[in-house]
């Protein structure tokens, strides 16, 4: 067989091996994206059908991410809150959080640098879980004025008044019982309670009674109006740096 004929064939041939091969894979991607989508599908059912499911998922996720974020930091791990640093530079913070600081500063009589650090991770938690930072702030506020070692009369403890008794599975991968006592600690875990509140609620004044219940103060639309009135003064301060 002449040369150029054999060239030609085998050519050919790997024309065809690539056709072959390209139509494999255009074949094999059809089928893989009507999978995923078929699996999205049955997801979104299941977790309609079984809200609680939902609430599940995202306490591990919220896990998730605050472990990671932990291990990105050069500092000891999140189960170490003893050695946490509860203050920051001011240099760090964005300008709403540095208004929002300074602005709580005055009016609860705390050093910035404290509510620096406290600010900062309000916002990060508030990425995370999809709750306004300003709302976090304003439990804070009414719970606790920003004192990490408030007491209240039922048992509960700490900037957003955590029970620790109530809430030992949520604090142990922090370091326990004593950990309610850590000021970012406490943002965590008062946080991700509250965030169960508002999936279980139809509204916000809703979860924010369970929440004055949960933490000992009196369940009424007076703690409601007094937490979102604060909220909206935060609010309200943010809107005039915009």
């Amino acid at each position: 067989m002449p040369a150029n004929q054999t060239i030609a064939n085998l050519w050919l041939g790997l024309r065809t091996l690539v056709n072959d091969v390209r139509e494999g894979f255009v074949e094999i991607s059809r089928h893989s994206l009507a999978l995923v989508g078929l699996l999205v599908v049955i997801v979104t059912l299941i977790f309609v059908a079984r809200p609680g499911l939902q609430m599940n998922v995202n306490d591990a996720l919220m896990g998730w991410l605050e472990e990671r974020q932990a291990e990105t930091i050069e500092t000891p791990s999140v189960k170490d809150a003893t050695y946490r640093s509860t203050a920051t530079s001011l240099k760090r913070l964005s300008k709403d959080q540095l208004a929002v600081t300074y602005w709580l500063s005055r009016r609860y009589r705390v050093s910035p640098e404290p509510l620096a650090a406290l600010v900062t991770e309000t916002w990060a938690v508030g990425e995370r879980s999809m709750i306004p930072p300003t709302l976090i702030l304003a439990i804070m506020a009414i719970e606790s004025k920003f004192n990490p070692f408030a007491s209240g009369s039922q048992g509960a403890i700490g900037l957003m008044q955590i029970n620790p008794d109530v809430q030992a599975n949520a604090l142990s991968p922090f370091g326990g019982r004593l950990a309610v006592f850590d000021p970012v600690t406490n943002l965590r875990v008062g946080s991700r309670h509250l965030q169960d509140l508002i999936l279980q609620s139809e509204t916000i004044e809703e979860a924010l009674r369970q929440y004055a219940a949960g933490s000992g103060q009196t369940a009424d639309g007076i703690y409601v109006d007094r937490v979102l009135n604060e909220q909206k003064l935060l609010e309200k301060l943010l809107d005039s740096h915009m």
